[in-house]
């Protein structure tokens, strides 16, 4: 595993890339949810989300001689925008895997950031496959969306610097878990700053194989996942898992209703857009009211990439 050195390195190696996001309060929400909430607006970080810092992290972390071939990954959402983003930052090329399902939005911003897509069916063997093709290909480095100790420490430098921020006032972090790279470098971050913070993970009841196989001890694979929050539906991966179990004090779960419901607070309190997996921490809180009830909560809000041409509230 990493550790913190991992974090800071990747801070001071991220740092002229990133924003440096706000943390936003609002009395009306901590007054319906019974507690201090201080939101973490990763929505509001290049390419919309935090998957942009474990991007420029891996990318920032290659061997000089890799530079001219590239970085390869599979994607249809988030981490193929900030991948791309990243390469284009670094001047090298960028092969992206998408689904041929993928929202035309998606699609659009990754283009626009310079990476060369090549499309696949939507399963897990057709993009790895694909990825394979590429790797053979071009030489290029694949870099795992979330599976990756750069990844997980670029990741991991958002609760660091929630943390440097609002240390002294913080009980309780959340973040959502779909992978569990945000998660396991958020607890690793945490835990290692200041061991009282407890480290909860949010995830919908719908897709939560990542409750399951916290609870059970060993990767229950995520299957059929039926739920709005669609950056939450990949499984675990053995190294995120590794870490979750090590730092990870719980992970608790919230309904689809609740989402939308977390969704609607953000937008009308915050004037935030959050797309529906940035919002499940604030749904957990809703279903979870003796959990966190008068302590101070961070959460971070993961992403904002609605793709408002397909969104509906249910």
């Amino acid at each position: 595993m990493i550790t913190i050195r991992e974090i800071i390195k990747a801070r001071e190696r991220i740092n002229d890339f990133v924003h440096e996001t706000p943390i936003l309060r609002s009395s009306r929400i901590n007054k319906i949810c019974g507690c201090n909430i201080f939101f973490k607006c990763e929505n509001l970080q290049r390419t919309g989300s935090f998957k942009f810092r474990g991007a420029v992290n891996a990318v920032g972390m290659l061997l000089p001689e890799k530079f001219e071939k590239g970085v390869v990954t599979h994607s249809s959402g988030n981490f193929a925008q900030a991948l791309a983003l990243s390469a284009k930052l670094f001047n090298i090329p960028a092969y992206i895997v998408m689904p041929e399902n993928s929202s035309k939005v998606k699609i659009d911003a990754v283009r626009e950031y310079g990476g060369k897509i090549s499309f696949c069916t939507s399963n897990l063997v057709s993009r790895e496959t694909k990825c394979n093709e590429l790797i053979v290909q071009t030489g290029a480095e694949f870099i795992h969306p979330y599976n990756d100790y750069r990844i997980i420490a670029g990741q991991g430098t958002c609760a660091y610097e929630f943390l440097n921020q609002n240390r002294e006032f913080t009980d309780v972090i959340i973040a959502p878990v779909g992978g569990g790279g945000l998660l396991s470098g958020t607890a690793l971050a945490t835990k290692s700053i200041l061991n009282r913070i407890k480290v909860i993970g949010a995830e919908p009841e719908r897709a939560d194989d990542a409750f399951r196989s916290f609870h059970s001890g060993y990767i229950i694979p995520q299957t059929n996942p039926q739920t709005i929050a669609d950056g939450l539906l990949t499984s675990l991966g053995d190294k995120t898992f590794d870490m979750i179990k090590e730092y990870v004090d719980d992970i608790a779960l919230c309904t689809e209703a609740q989402i939308i419901f977390a969704m609607q607070l953000i937008f009308e309190n915050l004037k935030l857009v959050v797309e529906p997996s940035g919002a499940v921490p604030l749904a957990v809180i809703i279903n979870n009211p003796k959990l966190f009830d008068n302590k101070n909560v961070g959460i971070i809000l993961s992403g904002g990439n609605v793709d408002i041409t397909q969104f509906k509230w249910k």
